[in-house]
């Protein structure tokens, strides 16, 4: 995949929980097109209001997507999410971008990472904090007037690469 956009990329998303549905909400806002999983098919109400497609899996939403984002609750929802019978490796294709946005163990990313490599996709563990309130807000307050810079959205400090697979959780585990 050379450029992303929401004329020519499908994105996927796996976890409509807490932070989930919001993140989710925000790539519908931008024009991306949505496939996703959720085990509370209650949660994903407003999105498929929307106009997201419910999958049965996280696999037929990684078959489906060009990007699959997940957010889920531990590390074992997770390694079902990814890796289990029906987990989104199973559906990737070479040049599939995986994200997984849970604060999980970096053994499990680098796992992930070697997995996804073997199908020819890419694996990115990229977790993040701020809670509801952080997921509604887009990059949520931070209390050092960073918001006012666009700083804590991708735009200023606190984010950026850190490495390979599992770099990301342990990043998050040194900042606290």
């Amino acid at each position: 995949m050379t450029s992303i956009d929401p004329k020519t990329t499908s994105v996927g998303w796996i976890g409509t929980g807490v932070m989930g549905r919001s993140m989710c909400g925000h790539l519908m806002d931008a024009g991306y097109r949505m496939t996703l999983y959720t085990r509370t098919p209650s949660k994903a109400k407003s999105l498929v209001e929307r106009g997201a497609t419910v999958a049965d899996s996280p696999r037929e939403v990684a078959e489906a997507s060009d990007v699959t984002f997940s957010i889920v609750g531990f590390p074992e929802d997770v390694e079902a999410v990814y890796l289990g019978e029906s987990g989104a490796i199973k559906g990737s294709r070479p040049g599939s971008i995986l994200v997984d946005m849970t604060t999980s163990r970096p053994s499990l990313a680098e796992h992930l990472a070697e997995q996804a490599t073997r199908v020819g996709a890419t694996a990115i563990d990229a977790p993040v904090s701020g809670g509801d309130l952080g997921a509604r807000l887009a990059g949520g307050p931070r209390g050092d007037g960073g918001e006012e810079r666009g700083e804590g959205r991708g735009e200023g400090r606190g984010g950026g690469r850190g490495g390979g697979g599992g770099a990301g959780g342990a990043h998050a585990a040194a900042r606290g």
